[in-house]
Parts: structure tokens; sequence; C-alpha cells
């Protein structure tokens, strides 16, 4: 089959663009002619506070990759769409909702002759491309007022929605009719060549790592940590979407200061060994979640991980074997589970539980999940 995935790729940086690379060279190593539509200018900046693109590629970047797209170019989305009528599928991968104007711009140009025709049985009408919005998050986790009403408009114009859990898929179905399908995404972002080997040494230091954003509880954390073992330290290490200077603020409030070093800003692949391997764990005290790879990430470089029992944390943790899984939103459930985790002999115990994942069987259910929207599946309605 000919597809299209429209989303980001390199030089963007970050999770959406990895996962959209990554399953273009999967769609393609399984017989499929694939490319992919990205963008030349993706968000005016106000929008993206962080760094939108780097200049070395992580990973190998996709050979047929198009960067015709341009946030300040609505002819061009237009231009686009017809241009993908020939293909067999379309995948436009949603990150956000700023995204929305765009891909309604490119579905006017893929449909014919009206924007959202409307299909007979759940299936697109014949002749007429299949077009599926692959939802990262089906709405953000820090909402605004405009999110849900693009959402509904993209989600109600496309042919089908596929999404990483069953509460997204029970959040997308309030917004559309249309189809949608879950499939726990596999992993996409950059890890360690070879497996990283541990010495036996407790290092007493933690790793937060990633975006910082309010749902992430990076505050949680460090109230937390002020209450926990007191010989502790943590890294924060990643961009801060805000709040730099609160954090600093809280951080010195909590007589914290020698115990937390702030790496605030975009994390290169190359430094992201260093960083796992001068920590006993990966926090990740989020207050919502829907998927993410560090649980993943933290594995595949021997770490255990101590998480709030949020999104799928909970399914890619073994609770006491591998890591650790407390209470979303509260200080004392992960002070106690950062006492537990440094209790004598616990750190090693749970690093010689960590096992990397084999995802080549995630992937082959993810893309099997993806291209049901181009036939047979659409007849039997969502799953």
């Amino acid at each position: 089959m000919r597809i299209a995935i429209v989303g980001p790729a390199f030089p963007y940086k970050g999770g959406g663009a990895h996962h959209t690379t990554e399953l273009a060279h999967r769609l393609a190593a399984a017989g499929h002619d694939v490319v992919i539509e990205s963008w030349r200018a993706q968000y005016p900046g106000f929008l993206y506070p962080g760094q939108q693109t780097i200049s070395e590629p992580e990973g190998e970047p996709f050979p047929g990759t198009r960067r015709r797209l341009d946030w300040r170019r609505p002819d061009g989305w237009w231009r686009t769409g017809r241009a993908l009528r020939s293909c067999d599928l379309v995948v436009l991968a949603v990150l956000t909702p700023i995204q929305v104007p765009s891909y309604l711009g490119i579905l006017a140009g893929l449909r014919r002759p009206k924007v959202f025709p409307g299909g007979v049985g759940g299936r697109p009408p014949s002749g007429r491309t299949p077009v599926v919005a692959l939802c990262h998050n089906v709405l953000p986790h820090e909402r605004k007022p405009y999110d849900e009403p693009l959402m509904k408009r993209l989600l109600r114009g496309v042919d089908g929605v596929l999404v990483h859990s069953e509460a997204q898929a029970d959040l997308a179905r309030t917004l559309t009719e249309r189809p949608v399908r879950v499939a726990e995404m596999p992993a996409h972002l950059p890890t360690a060549e070879a497996p990283v080997q541990h010495d036996a040494k407790v290092r007493r230091r933690l790793l937060f790592f990633g975006i910082v954003r309010p749902y992430k509880g990076l505050d949680v954390l460090l109230r937390a940590l002020a209450e926990g073992p007191d010989d502790v330290a943590l890294t924060v290490a990643g961009e801060f979407w805000g709040g730099l200077d609160d954090t600093r603020e809280l951080i010195g409030s909590l007589d914290l200061a020698s115990r937390v070093e702030l790496r605030p800003g975009y994390v290169p692949a190359a430094d992201v060994p260093g960083l796992f391997a001068a920590a006993d764990a990966l926090v990740l005290p989020y207050r919502t979640a829907t998927a993410s790879q560090n649980v993943w990430m933290a594995h595949e470089h021997g770490l255990p991980v101590i998480a709030t029992d949020v999104g799928g944390f909970a399914a890619q943790i073994r609770d006491g074997v591998d890591g650790l899984v407390c209470t979303p939103d509260d200080v004392a459930s992960l002070a106690a589970a950062l006492r537990r985790f440094y209790s004598p002999g616990e750190p090693e115990r749970l690093r010689s539980g960590v096992r990397p994942v084999d995802h080549g069987p995630l992937w082959a259910a993810y893309l099997d999940a993806l291209l049901q929207f181009t036939g047979g599946a659409l007849r039997g309605g969502a799953r």
C-alpha cells in the first residue's frame, strides 16, 4: 500500500518526531510505500515555548521525508492534501490541537467533492482515501477553551481514530462516532546502543527526565524528597515550559539546594546514557498521563522506575520487581516509596529485576491495528 504519515520528523525533536519516523521505518520494512509529509515551519514560536528543532538527527531519519508544510501557508495545506489523493492510507499524527487547522486544510484537499462526506457502515466512500487520526493525546493535559471544539471537528472529519489506551479511547468516543481503536504505543525514543552495565554502587541519586510541565508533578517530587531520605539527591534534566523560577523558589524553601541539580534545556540523545548511569532510579511523579516512553527508556538503561499509578505506568512496571508504584499527587505516598526504595538492599534488588522489553510484537500489533482501518476493521466498527 501507499501510505502517507503527516507529522513532525527531523529536524524536529521529541517523542512525536521519533514516533513518526519509527512508524515510517516499520511500515516500509513491512513492504509498504511510505512517505512522511513533515514541516519546514510547524508552529509560531509563542505556541511552543521549548526548543523546536535540533541540528543533528537522533536515530536514522526516514529517507522518504518531504518538508513542505508551513503554518504560514494554508494554501500549502490544501495542496498537500490534494497530492495525497493517490494514497491508500493517510495517517495524521495528532500531538496537539494546534495542528488541527492545518489538518483540516489537508482534509479539504483530500476530499472529493466535499471536505467531509459521510461513509456507509462506518467505511470511507468508495474511491476515497481513508484518513486515520493517530492521537498521542486526544486532549491536552493542560487544556485551553478551544482544544475540545478543534479536536471534535477533526475527529468527526476522519475515517478512524487510533489511540494508545482504553481511557483515551473512551475520551475520543465522546467527541466522534467514527471507529476508535486502541494499540499500545511501542518504544520509539532513543535508547542505549547496548545494554548499560551498572556497577553495584548505589549512588543515592534519582532522576527526573523530560519536559517539565505542571501535570508531571515535579513539585510533588520535590516535597517528597524533602520528607524522604535526607541523603538522597535528585537531577532534573529537561526543558521547562514555564515555572523554572517557581521551581527554584520551591527548592530553596524546602532547603534542597544542595541536593537538587537542575539541568534546564533540551537533553540531546548523546547525553542520555550518562544521565541514567548516574542515577539509581527514574522517578515519574505524574498527576495524569496517557502513554509514555520513559519507563521503557529507563529499563533499556538498566534502571528501575518509581512512578504514580496513572496512564499506563502500572502496566509497564512490575511493582516491587523492577520499580515501585505509588498514589498520584500524594506527597506522603511518594515519600514512602522513596524510603522503601532506599531501604537496605532494595536498590540493588530492584535493579536486578529490570529487563528490556521486546518491542517487536508490540510494533507488529500496532501496525496491524493501524492498517485495519483500510478495510475489514471498519466494517466491524470500533474495538
